[in-house]
């Protein structure tokens, strides 16, 4: 549960995900993508008093490794679609991991790759437990302002041929967000 005095700003990509975010709650959809997810969450958060704000990032995710089902706060988020090695071998960083609480164990890829191919899964799989094409960007932006940020996400498919579904699944993964919202909101 947030604290009594949070400011919770939450960011969802699409509207459908967000459909039951509980009423007088601040939503920013951001459009597909971790540029569009970048530049609404800058925007939302720019120019504001960010002394109490609260990112709540929610959305739908595929699984990456089977049996994963269900809602899950991912306490890692990657970059996965970053080559982050030779970037690092010029001599940067590429901050392609962010750590959002160490407590949690699930990691959450993000990348701009609509992941349906077996190879790319197991390949992410190696790293990870789920995959968005949002949520990274969305805690780069927080994490430029020094704004806290809390996911949630619900696995919609297995992040293969089935992703192709995601119309039918959305409206049972945003309930299960709505009701997250819900219970960290108090």
């Amino acid at each position: 549960m947030l604290s009594g005095d949070a400011i919770p700003v939450v960011v969802s990509a699409t509207r459908a995900e967000a459909a039951y975010v509980p009423a007088g709650i601040e939503v920013v959809v951001t459009g597909l993508g971790k540029t569009a997810a970048a530049t609404a969450t800058t925007r939302a958060l720019a120019g504001r008093d960010l002394q109490r704000v609260v990112v709540l990032n929610i959305g739908t995710a595929g699984a990456l490794r089977d049996g994963v089902v269900g809602l899950h706060e991912p306490g890692v988020v990657l970059n996965h679609d970053i080559n982050a090695d030779a970037i690092r071998a010029l001599g940067y960083d590429p901050q392609e991991r962010l750590v959002l609480d160490a407590s949690r164990p699930t990691v959450l890829a993000t990348g701009d790759v609509f992941v349906t191919d077996p190879l790319v899964r197991d390949r992410l799989a190696q790293q990870a437990h789920l995959v968005d094409m949002e949520g990274y960007a969305v805690a780069y932006a927080a994490a430029q302002f020094g704004v806290p940020v809390r996911m949630a996400k619900h696995v919609s498919d297995n992040a293969d041929e089935s992703a192709h579904d995601w119309p039918a699944m959305v409206d049972r993964s945003a309930r299960a967000l709505g009701e997250w919202l819900t219970a960290v909101l108090g």
